[in-house]
């Protein structure tokens, strides 16, 4: 009884594998969303001020 993993070496590296590509597309999915939010919040802005430029 010594690894009580599942399967063998090959396939626990390939399940280590996809554990570290699913936390680093978690990663670039999060900074996508995070600089579409500040992209979004600076478009807003910018209408905004256009709205008031003409006053």
């Amino acid at each position: 009884m010594q690894n009580e993993g599942i399967g063998t070496k090959s396939q626990q590296a390939l399940k280590l594998q996809q554990e570290q590509l699913k936390t680093e597309r978690k990663t670039v999915s999060r900074e996508r969303r995070e600089a579409e939010k500040v992209r979004k919040f600076e478009l807003k802005q910018q209408k905004k001020k256009e709205k008031h430029r003409g006053r």
